[in-house]
């Protein structure tokens, strides 16, 4: 008997990634009547997908033993950053044989919506994304998302907009990843004026080999492919505003090329001598010490200078206080909407536990949080272990982390109680600090081995050798 399948045009979009082919196989066959399902092999085999995709999927399904390393989950880390470049929105879910709940966690709080230890029950899997595609229906979403707070930050923030938006310079958005730096940027656009265009391209999540024609158009034939003329995103833009997240992965090459544009307005397509004019007010944001990055020779000075004529920096979300329980308001408001569900509460405990956490994934992390508090625990009182369960155990709490005794108390404690091996402490410190330099670094080995003040292959040795000798050798 045929499914009663929704037609593809209403179905939302899931990617699915998993080395297995007999899985993969399964979970596109089981899901396919509820959603419009692509599946992949490899992190690099998704990342190719969607940067040729007009629009990322609202979901994806992924495994984090992939290749090349699959008894590892840092692929699966690093994809998880590659999907949220591309979309902060696509909700991800973990499908995985790694079952430790630190790996959970951590995956959590990079970034992922939900973990699922394999074997899953397909069908509640599938009610599972079914609930999650709810949440993310752009027609629930407000137009112009809303700065959430009264701390001195946000009222700093709001202040900063109100002064730059309606000038016509560049503007700079400094912050960590998931602080909201996309939000800003459109505020920017839409106080200075919303009735004038506004486009953003992620320098992160389009090809180095692409993003030249991308931004600046190409003409016909200019490359393989190239079948017809097109304009890029600053002739779109017009007099609007162009905004360029993640501008520190911007080629260098393509550097010289945004700073001519930023100095007198003149680019060419690909493929023309033509000169061309833009009056594109650019935004552009970076989770990077682009500061940094000049001294390292990454990143061109003149132009980082162009960039930051004016900057706005965003604080991360441990640093604001009571702002954290509104937020947690908020996204419960909506959430709960969406799901049609009654709201959740934290009782003392857990709103305590609440403001103690760090956040490393700021304001996204905490989003994903509710969406799984909201799910799990309808019109329920959340205890205080029910939320630790949803933290990062990597995290100290802002608790435990303000006096510098409380370190050696902890280790008193551990000391006391017997059976303890400084080995596997030290392995286990390392392994947290890999893991937050890789994340730190979305995935790039180099560029975490630099944070780590390490030779990258040290840092490759440490990452695949085994259990036990790890930390072995420098």
């Amino acid at each position: 008997m045929p499914n009663s399948a929704r037609s593809p045009a209403s179905r939302p979009g899931l990617l699915i990634v998993d080395d297995d082919p007999l899985i993969a196989d399964s979970l596109s066959f089981l899901l396919e009547a509820d959603f419009d399902v692509v599946s992949h092999a490899s992190r690099s085999a998704a990342i190719n997908w969607l940067r040729e995709q007009a629009s990322p999927p609202a979901l994806a399904l992924i495994d984090l033993g992939l290749p090349p390393n699959p008894h590892r989950p840092d692929e699966g880390y690093a994809l998880i950053a590659d999907l949220l470049a591309h979309s902060q929105d696509t909700r991800i879910v973990v499908l995985s044989g790694q079952g430790e709940e630190n790996v959970a966690r951590h995956a959590r709080a990079l970034g992922a919506t939900e973990f699922v230890a394999k074997p899953a029950q397909p069908q509640a899997l599938n009610a599972l994304l079914r609930q999650l595609a709810r949440t993310c229906h752009e027609e629930d979403a407000p137009a112009l998302p809303a700065l959430i707070g009264v701390s001195a930050q946000v009222e700093r923030l709001r202040a900063q907009i109100e002064q730059y938006a309606r000038l016509p310079y560049p503007v700079l958005i400094e912050g960590e990843s998931g602080t909201g730096k996309d939000i800003v940027a459109n505020r920017l656009h839409a106080v200075g004026g919303s009735d004038r265009p506004f486009l953003a391209l992620n320098c992160a999540a389009i090809s180095p080999s692409l993003v030249e024609p991308t931004l600046f158009g190409h003409a016909r034939g200019a490359f393989t492919g190239a079948q017809s003329a097109r304009a890029g995103y600053f002739e779109e833009a017009a007099a609007g505003t162009l905004f360029l997240d993640e501008i520190g992965e911007l080629p260098l090459d393509l550097q010289a090329k945004l700073l001519r544009v930023l100095e007198n307005g003149e680019f060419q397509r690909v493929g023309e001598t033509q000169l061309r004019r833009s009056n594109a007010r650019i935004v552009a944001a970076t989770n990077r010490d682009l500061g940094a990055e000049v001294r390292a020779g990454r990143f061109r000075s003149d132009l980082y200078h162009r960039l930051s004529v004016f900057t706005i920096s965003l604080p991360p979300l441990r640093d604001m206080g009571d702002d954290r329980l509104r937020l947690l308001d908020h996204f419960r408001s909506q959430f709960c909407a969406q799901l049609a569900r009654p709201p959740f509460t934290l009782d003392a405990a857990a709103r305590t536990a609440w403001l103690d956490y760090g956040f490393p994934g700021n304001v996204r992390e905490l989003r994903n949080i509710v969406i799984r508090l909201a799910t799990k625990y309808p019109g329920q009182e959340v205890g205080r272990e029910a939320l630790l369960a949803e933290f990062d155990p990597t995290i100290r709490s802002g608790a435990a982390a303000d006096e510098d005794g409380d370190l050696i108390d902890i280790a008193t404690a551990e000391l006391r109680a017997g059976g303890f091996r400084l080995d596997a402490k030290l392995r286990e410190w390392e392994s947290a600090y890999i893991d937050a330099a890789m994340r730190l670094a979305r995935g790039n080995v180099s560029a975490a081995a630099r944070l780590l003040g390490i030779a990258r292959t040290t840092l490759y040795h440490r990452m695949e050798a085994p259990d036990g000798d790890a930390g072995a050798q420098d």
